[in-house]
């Protein structure tokens, strides 16, 4: 019997520190039910990113800088792929085991149409974030779940679905949740797998942090509009997130090493929210280059934009 293909959509920007760790994972996967593919989506790297990417096999494809969005980028790679059923991994990611692909995907074949895998933290993942990944990634699969949560750190889609709602273009985030709520309104079924983990390394400044969890309010306010934080929610969420971190720190014992990280992060995790809940404005060009690329400098990215604009300025 003819094995179906996955194609393994990555999307790329300066990637060269996991990539190789991340192919090798893939290249490594085993599957009764699944042949694999791999496509890269780069946005520009300068490092060894595509070099490594052609060592191993994949098939690449470009979006520049000025047409980046994360829905475009994605829409692009599931257009450039073969596959009959898609998966996203972060560039930044790496599968727990080799069953990864053939678990993750598996649900696709018959129970649901959007999957989406487990999380943990490895590496410089922060302690408060190595939390949030145990409460929205538990230990029990859910096929089908309730509700339209999703993240496509770790996500399968069928080529067939994504072909009739496509990823939304415009969002500065949650391309993911958008879809997978298209999905389930359309009476779609969205399923959680616990055996099909990847290890999620974060390397980010506290700005950076920031930055990802404030154009994420941006985004939910498109998805889910009813939700408003105001300044005393937001005071709330922090105590009570560092409250709670600061439990399991002690139990772990590793209260004095991760007390700062702690306050740190959900100040940057909440505060990033509040303020991007609170934006009700067209992106300007220099707030997509933050929202979009804040894992390259400011300056950096402004002076290659303009260079490609062709601006004097």
């Amino acid at each position: 019997m003819s094995k179906s293909l996955v194609s393994v959509v990555i999307r790329t920007l300066n990637e060269e520190r996991y990539l190789e760790e991340l192919l090798t994972k893939i290249s490594a996967q085993k599957s009764s039910l699944f042949d694999v593919e791999v496509v890269i989506v780069d946005s520009g790297s300068t490092d060894n990113t595509l070099s490594i990417a052609k060592k191993y096999g994949c098939r690449i494809t470009y979006i520049k800088k000025e047409e980046f969005t994360f829905g475009r980028s994605l829409n692009i790679g599931c257009s450039f792929a073969n596959g009959e059923y898609l998966v996203f991994i972060s560039g930044h990611c790496i599968p727990c085991d080799e069953y990864w692909i053939e678990n993750l995907v598996k649900p696709l074949v018959s129970d649901c149409h959007y999957s989406y895998g487990r999380q943990l933290g490895r590496d410089s993942t922060k302690f408060s974030e190595r939390q949030l990944f145990l409460k929205y990634f538990p230990s029990t699969s859910s096929i089908p779940q309730e509700g339209f949560f999703c993240n496509n750190a770790n996500a399968a889609l069928r080529k067939d679905i994504w072909s009739r709602f496509l990823f939304d273009e415009q969002l500065t985030g949650c391309e993911d949740m958008f879809l997978a709520k298209e999905i389930v309104n359309n009476d779609g079924l969205i399923g959680y797998v616990a055996n099909a983990g990847v290890y999620h390394i974060h390397d980010e400044t506290w700005q950076k942090v920031r930055i990802r969890y404030e154009r994420e309010a941006i985004a939910l306010q498109q998805i889910m509009p009813q939700i408003h934080i105001s300044f005393f929610d937001m005071l709330e969420f922090i105590t009570v997130g560092i409250i709670k971190d600061v439990k399991m720190s002690l139990q772990q014992g590793i209260f004095i090493k991760e007390a700062y990280s702690i306050i740190r992060f959900r100040f940057a995790q909440y505060y990033g929210a509040y303020k991007g809940n609170h934006i009700h404005r067209k992106l300007s060009q220099q707030m997509k280059l933050k929202y979009f690329y804040p894992r390259v400098t400011d300056m950096k990215v402004t002076t290659e934009y303009k260079e490609v604009k062709g601006s004097d300025k």
